[in-house]
């Protein structure tokens, strides 16, 4: 008799979060920092250990899956970027944030 080894396929484990953010299974970790540490060259291994909570098996599953949807994740985190920088721009351009920044400034000079 010829021993048989079921083959089944897992979703990645990814969910979205109540704020739209794409997390790593039951973790606080977002794909977005997933993606960084692995585009810097960290092995799952690495990240796992950056990021206790991740469980090894899910992080080569969410890295296989971004491996797979590369075009379509970083199209995504590109998205990120610019909401964010744009966030950062109109915070700053507040007279509050200006008068803010002009005071910490001065006071770095002073020292």
């Amino acid at each position: 008799m010829q021993a048989v080894l079921p083959i089944i396929t897992q979703e990645p484990p990814l969910r979205i979060d109540a704020g739209g953010a794409v997390r790593i299974g039951k973790t606080r970790v977002t794909l977005q920092t997933l993606v960084g540490s692995f585009n810097r060259g960290a092995t799952a291994e690495e990240i796992v250990q950056q990021f206790p909570t991740l469980d090894l098996a899910e992080t080569y599953l969410a890295i296989g899956y971004y491996l797979q949807h590369r075009a379509e994740i970083d199209e995504y985190l590109q998205k990120l970027k610019e909401e964010a920088n744009r966030i950062q721009a109109e915070i700053e351009a507040r007279p509050e944030s200006i008068a803010l920044r002009a005071r910490l400034l001065a006071r770095r000079q002073s020292k």
